[in-house]
This record gives C-alpha cells, sequence and structure tokens, in this order.
C-alpha cells in the first residue's frame, strides 16, 4: 500500500498524537524529534534551519486521507496566528506545493482580495484591515525524523487520569470525515 508522511510540531506533543491516532486514513502517528531546513513563517520570511522540535510523524494512506484534511484537523486544534511554534514539516517533493498552497490561504486570509485579470476574486473577500492577522505558522522540508522510545508513545491512552486542554472526546465526536 501507498503511504505518506507528515510532520507536525506546535502545542502538547501528547494531544497532537492522540488528536490524529483514530482518524480514518491515519496508519500510525509517531512522536518524536525533527530537524528541518529552509523552514520559514509567514512573518518571518527568512529561511533558518531548525533542530530538535518536538513533533508527530503521521503516516497516511492518501487513497483515504487528504493531506489538506490534516491540516484542517491541525489548525482548528492549533492558532495559526498565535506564536505556539505551529509547524508543518514535509518529506516528500511531491507535498511542497500542497503545503505551501493551504498556507498561503491561511496567510492571507482577512487581507484584501487579489482581483485578477479576468475579474476574478481570489482569496478571502475580507477587506478591512483591522482583521489582517500575521500567521506564525512555520513550514519546512524536514532533514530527519526521530521517533521516541516506545515509553513516550500514546501518552496520553497510557495515563488516562491526566487532564488536558483540549475535550478530545468531544473534538473526536465533532469530526467527521
Amino acid at each position: 500500500m501507498y503511504t505518506k508522511k507528515i510532520y507536525f510540531s506546535g502545542g502538547n506533543i501528547a494531544e497532537l498524537q492522540e488528536i490524529f491516532t483514530d482518524i480514518p486514513g491515519v496508519l500510525s502517528v509517531l512522536v518524536g524529534k525533527l530537524s528541518a531546513r529552509n523552514v520559514h513563517s509567514y512573518v518571518n520570511h527568512e529561511p533558518q534551519t531548525l533542530e530538535d522540535i518536538s513533533a508527530v510523524e503521521i503516516e497516511f494512506n492518501p487513497k483515504k486521507m487528504d493531506l489538506s484534511m490534516l491540516m484542517d484537523v491541525l489548525f482548528n486544534v492549533l492558532n495559526p496566528y498565535a506564536e505556539n511554534n505551529l509547524g508543518v514539516y514535509y518529506a516528500s517533493g511531491e507535498d511542497e506545493p500542497q503545503v505551501e498552497l493551504h498556507l498561503n490561504f491561511i496567510a492571507n486570509r482577512g487581507k484584501e482580495p487579489v482581483v485578477s485579470k479576468a475579474c476574478l476574486t481570489i482569496n478571502d473577500p475580507n477587506s478591512n484591515p483591522r482583521f489582517s492577522r500575521k500567521c506564525y505558522a512555520k513550514v519546512g522540508r524536514l532533514i530527519k525524523f526521530i521517533a521516541a522510545p516506545e515509553s513516550e508513545q500514546n501518552f496520553l491512552r497510557k495515563n488516562p487520569e491526566i487532564c488536558t486542554d483540549i475535550d478530545l472526546t468531544k473534538l473526536k465526536t465533532s469530526l467527521r470525515f
């Protein structure tokens, strides 16, 4: 079976692992550390190399789950307009256009729309600059991912008594795929 991988950082990594674990089409979610290059945000355009970032590796079946749907879940859980170390990292060059397109849309929400030569309005038609926000989400190309030891995987499932900031049961029942 053909599978793909995407890497997300930000917020509580144990919560991220739990959120993505039961989504249809997701085959595995591992907690670990990553290094990435050409990382930029829509606030800081200078490319950087980042190392030792806590993240989750999501392996999914692209015939059952779309990359943009996974990013939608991420951006519904973590606010891309807050400084929370939110990041999307891709290993395959074929994922770069889709990741960049999705993040460009998020970054440009609330900005004055672009009007093309065909008189089509592109992007969110909100022209009020008051609602313009800065997108702090980072994006970059994965260098390496090192999975955490088995003892650190599925932390919330192994410790159900731990309280989380997210009502995971409510979130999972509200997600419809």
